[in-house]
C-alpha cells in the first residue's frame, strides 16, 4: 500500500461522493407480484429440501389410511377389499390433500414466531407475496401426496374407469380447492400464538369435516339427521366430484358447487388474512 492509497483510504467520505457512487449504476426494476410470489414459493420448496421430515404427512399418513381402511374395514363395508378400494381411494385422495393443508398454517406461524415475517413485511415487494408464495410451495406437497395415493391405489388394484384424463382432472380440481382452503389456515396462523395451537384448532376443524362425509362410507347407511349434515359438507361434494371424474362421469353441478365454494373460501378468508397480516405486531 503506497502513500496515495493510504491518503485515499483515510480521506472522509462526503455525501456527494456517496450519491455519485449510488447513482452510477442503473437501478434494477422493482419485482412484480408474480416474480416475488414465485421466489417465496421457491423458498418453501427449499425448506422441504433441507427439512424432508415435512413430507411425513404427505407420504406416510395417506399410505397408512389407505391400507388400514381397505384391509381392516373393506370386507365388512363393501363385501370385498377390491370393491371397497374402488370407492375408498378417491375419498382417501381428498382426505390426504385437505388434511395436508393444515401444515400451511403451522409453518407460517413458525415463521412468525421466529421473526422471519417481520423482515418480509419490510421488503419493497408486493405485500401478499410471502403468503401466496408459501401457498404455491404447498401445491407441490399436495401434488406429491396425490401421486403417492394414486400409485399406491394402482398397485393395490384400483382401476379408474375415467382413465388418465379423469384422474388428472380430479387432481387439478382437488389442488384448486386445497389452495383455496389453505387461506383459512393462514388466517388462523395470524390469530393464534403458537404452532401447537394452530395444529390443535386445525385438527378440531378438519377431523369432523373429513369423517362426517362420504369419504369412507355411503351416506345412505347413516341416520337421516346425519345424512343432512353430510350433504352440506363441502368435503362431501369434493369427494363426489373426484369419484365421478375417476369413474368416467362428469358431475357438472357438483363441479360448479366445488368451484363456487373455492371462490368463497378465498373471498372470505383472503381479505381477513391480509388485514391481519398488515396489522400483525
Amino acid at each position: 500500500m503506497n502513500a496515495t492509497t493510504t491518503e485515499q483510504a483515510s480521506a472522509p467520505v462526503t455525501e456527494d461522493a456517496l450519491r455519485r457512487v449510488l447513482s452510477a449504476g442503473e437501478r434494477p426494476p422493482r419485482p412484480g407480484p408474480v416474480s416475488t410470489s414465485l421466489t417465496f414459493g421457491w423458498r418453501a420448496l427449499l425448506k422441504i429440501k433441507h427439512v424432508p421430515e415435512q413430507l411425513v404427512d404427505v407420504t406416510m399418513f395417506p399410505i397408512m389410511f389407505t391400507l388400514m381402511f381397505t384391509y381392516l374395514f373393506g370386507g365388512a363395508l363393501a363385501g370385498s377389499t377390491q370393491e371397497y378400494l374402488q370407492f375408498l381411494l378417491p375419498g382417501i385422495l381428498v382426505q390426504a390433500n385437505v388434511m395436508i393443508t393444515m401444515n400451511t398454517g403451522i409453518t407460517l406461524n413458525t415463521d412468525i414466531q421466529k421473526g422471519v415475517f417481520d423482515r418480509f413485511r419490510s421488503l419493497p415487494v408486493w405485500r401478499p407475496s410471502p403468503l401466496v408464495g408459501a401457498l404455491l410451495g404447498d401445491l407441490v406437497r399436495y401434488s406429491i401426496g396425490s401421486a403417492i395415493v394414486i400409485m399406491l391405489g394402482l398397485v393395490l388394484g384400483f382401476r379408474p374407469e375415467g382413465g388418465a384424463v379423469g384422474v388428472v382432472l380430479s387432481v387439478v380440481l382437488l389442488l384448486v380447492f386445497s389452495f383455496c382452503l389453505s387461506w383459512l389456515w393462514t388466517m388462523l396462523s395470524l390469530i393464534l400464538r403458537t404452532p401447537n395451537s394452530v395444529a390443535g384448532v386445525s385438527m378440531m376443524v378438519m377431523f369432523p369435516l373429513t369423517f362426517v362425509s362420504n369419504i369412507f362410507v355411503d351416506p345412505k347407511t347413516m341416520p337421516g339427521w346425519l345424512q343432512a349434515v353430510v350433504e352440506v359438507n363441502p368435503i362431501t361434494h369434493l369427494a363426489t366430484v373426484v369419484r365421478g371424474l375417476m369413474d368416467g362421469s362428469v358431475p357438472a353441478g357438483e363441479i360448479g358447487w366445488v368451484l363456487v365454494s373455492s371462490v368463497l373460501l378465498v373471498a372470505v378468508f383472503g381479505p381477513i388474512t391480509m388485514v391481519l397480516y398488515r396489522n400483525k405486531k
